[in-house]
């Protein structure tokens, strides 16, 4: 279940989510979230995603994508976050 906290993050940030129809953005999965805010946010959107979801449970979601989920991510985002939250998390 979304707080409201994070539900308001998610409606602040819409513009993101822009491949998610706008009926469903504020039900999106986690790890949907966690690719679109990693991917096409700023450096400020990803804290507030970790202040809100915390970096253990963001972590959690980024090292369980897998295959072609992987591929989403730009390269150059994907290694920064792996080497970030293997320090951090």
């Amino acid at each position: 279940m979304r707080t409201p906290e994070l539900k308001q993050f998610i409606r602040d940030h819409n513009a993101l989510f822009w491949s998610i129809p706008n009926e469903k953005k504020e039900d999106v999965s986690e790890a949907a979230l966690v690719e679109h805010i990693l991917n096409y946010g700023t450096l400020a959107d990803c804290r507030e995603l970790i202040r809100l979801m915390g970096i253990k449970k963001v972590s959690s979601v980024f090292q369980k994508v897998q295959g072609r989920q992987k591929m989403n991510y730009f390269p150059e985002i994907y290694n920064f976050f792996s080497l970030y939250f293997a320090h951090y998390a």
